[in-house]
């Protein structure tokens, strides 16, 4: 199986789980939409924790490079902080699926523990960038910006439940809008 192969599978797998979770995700199904035989996964990820876990990493891998790019582009931290709320937002668009941190995360007690692991990472990456931002900004104080961006994680991903649950984005647009009001995010 050839790299683009590989790569279709994990772009595939993403889209199935933020959709379905760790339990929808389905090899055949993976395979069928892909274009190849169930077996020729295989190949390349020996289990569906191991295709699972290498989609949870390289999700994690591509937040943290599209956070680092919306810092670069700011020079003022708050601005990246507004511009947080969009990787969230990004999945709702597409398709109305959920971040696939959030998803695996309320799977969490179900999944395998090289899965467990990506998830952690995952959530360990949004708070750290969160923190450093809230740090730069003078939002807060050093010994309270861990707190303050595990509840910004938490909120944002709790918007994001609501909004899908609803099949409705403007809810989750309404909800960052009322966190910019109460000051949880800069306006």
């Amino acid at each position: 199986m050839s790299a683009n192969a590989k790569e279709a599978i994990l772009a595939a797998g993403r889209l199935s789980a933020q959709a379905h979770g760790y339990g929808g995700l389905n090899m055949r199904e993976l395979a069928g939409e892909v274009g190849i035989k169930a077996a020729s996964i295989y190949h390349h990820f020996a289990s569906k924790a191991e295709l699972a876990a290498a989609i949870a990493e390289r999700y994690w891998q591509d937040t943290k490079a599209w956070l680092d790019e919306v810092e670069s582009r700011h020079q003022d931290p708050k601005a990246s902080l507004r511009e947080y709320p969009d990787t969230f937002r990004n999945s709702l668009v597409n398709g109305n699926r959920l971040c696939l941190g959030s998803f695996l995360g309320a799977e969490y007690d179900d999944l395998p523990e090289p899965v467990r692991r990506q998830v952690q990472t995952f959530a360990d990456v949004n708070v750290a960038w969160l923190q450093d931002r809230l740090i730069e900004a003078e939002m807060v104080e050093k010994e309270n910006a861990e707190d303050r961006a595990r509840a910004i994680f938490a909120a944002i991903a709790g918007a994001q439940l609501v909004a899908r649950s609803r099949s409705d984005i403007t809810i989750f647009d309404a909800m960052i809008t009322s966190y910019q009001r109460a000051g949880l995010l800069p306006q």
